[in-house]
């Protein structure tokens, strides 16, 4: 627990999560590619996307739902996305007194390839785009000198870059590696699946055929799909109504158009259909839910 006890101390101090210092929400620090977050109490449920991230627990815990699939890891867990996936995010056992705490690290392709000395030893079948472990000490003695940095900018040039090494590796070592691993293998699935999740996420107002985005990723459409499924938890139509319903949700926050249009603005044809798909992800029909939104965000 002592490493626990460190690791929460460093995240509270450098997220501003101390004593007096209410912080809510993610903040960047001088070091290139890590995060850290601070959650003043349990919040609603919420849309957002995963990125391409390691994530630590030092205090509380979060609940993440892609598609069907529920992730939960608390303190002394980590999660690892290999995709930039849209979820259904929830913080909770947070208070303003614990608040929950949590270490991030953005997860490059081009460090993860320069560790893979041997690429033939991977499953080649594409690992869940989201996976959640317990940290072994090794990977909290990792993180924590990695944060102790922030007190010694003179080192953090040349040690930052190390320790994300070993970070990497225990990553890559652990019971989630195959989808750490993935992430650097440049003819995996999994970067296939990244390919398509991009250009969907890109293009999420235009209709598509999967035929055609299997044959732009180099795959057969049941093999795409397949690969698709497992990663994401989508299927790729199941996919752009996600992408779609988030983008809605930011743009009825502005208010600047009414629900009809932003349905359109979308990829909807029919205002009736982005309604009704509208409350079955949210809860709410799109205008009530934007007004409760916008109020709570003037409340705050």
């Amino acid at each position: 627990m002592e490493q626990i006890s460190e690791l929460r101390e460093l995240i509270a101090r450098h997220a501003g999560a101390g004593a007096g210092h209410p912080s809510d929400g993610v903040v960047g620090t001088a070091i290139d590619g890590v995060l850290l977050s601070a959650i003043s109490g349990p919040d609603e449920p919420s849309g957002a996307r995963t990125g391409t991230v390691l994530a630590v627990i030092a205090q509380g815990g979060k609940r993440l739902a892609v598609g069907q699939r529920v992730y939960e890891y608390r303190t002394g867990q980590y999660l690892v996305a290999s995709v930039d996936l849209p979820i259904t995010g929830q913080a909770w056992y947070a208070s303003a007194a614990e608040p929950a705490l949590g270490f991030g690290l953005l997860l490059k392709p081009a460090a993860i390839a320069s560790l893979l000395l041997d690429a033939a030893d991977h499953s080649g079948s594409a690992p869940p785009g989201l996976g959640v472990a317990d940290a072994s000490p090794e990977l909290l003695d990792a993180v924590i000198r990695m944060l102790r940095l922030l007190d010694s900018p003179r080192d953090q040039h040349v040690l930052a870059p190390l320790i994300e090494r070993e970070i990497l590796w225990r990553l890559i070592n652990g019971p989630v590696g195959e989808t750490v691993r993935q992430i650097g293998l440049a003819d995996s699935s999994l970067t296939h699946v990244s390919h398509a999740v991009r250009w969907v996420s890109e293009h999420y107002r235009e209709s598509f055929r999967v035929e055609d985005l299997a044959g732009s990723c180099g795959m057969s459409t049941s093999a795409f799909h397949r690969s698709f499924q497992a990663v994401t938890g989508f299927s790729p139509i199941q996919f752009q109504k996600q992408v779609r319903l988030q983008q809605s949700r930011l743009l009825l926050m502005t208010g600047v158009d009414d629900v009809a249009t932003i349905g359109y603005r979308v990829g909807y044809d029919s205002a009736s259909q982005f309604s009704r798909e509208y409350r079955r992800q949210f809860g709410l029909p799109p205008g009530r839910d934007a007004a409760r939104l916008r109020a709570e965000a003037t409340a705050a």
